[in-house]
């Protein structure tokens, strides 16, 4: 089985900086693509950043130039790095993995489109 654990998040007043984390667990061989997504009360989930399996990224541009997304040297951790951060930046904030493949009973199986469980972060002063 896989899972998605994150950690990070917390309070900030505005201006300050977070870092989160997010580690996949279980006998990971690969996974294709990390990222981040967030979801603002009463809003849809929208993506945050990206990165692949080849370290390209995409942000979105609400994040663009104060965000940073990078992925471990196991590629099976992906952490955000948050500066200057605004209130509107407030949510909660998830880990998403694609098209991991994992070893389980001595076979490679294959998993898409996972989720970790969110990690809130609150921008105010």
């Amino acid at each position: 089985q896989v899972q998605l654990v994150e950690s990070g998040g917390g309070l900030v007043q505005p201006g300050g900086s977070l870092r989160l984390s997010c580690a996949a667990s279980g006998s990971i061989l690969s996974i294709v693509a990390m990222g981040w997504y967030r979801q603002a009360p009463g809003k849809e989930r929208e993506l945050v950043a990206t990165v692949g399996s080849d370290d390209e990224t995409k942000y979105a541009g609400s994040v663009k130039g104060r965000f940073t997304i990078s992925r471990g040297i196991a590629k099976n951790t992906v952490s955000l790095q948050m500066n200057s951060l605004k209130p509107e930046d407030t949510a909660v904030y998830y880990c998403h993995a694609d098209r991991i493949s994992y070893e389980e009973n001595g076979l490679v199986r294959y998993a898409y489109d996972y989720w970790g469980q969110g990690t809130q972060v609150t921008v105010s002063s």
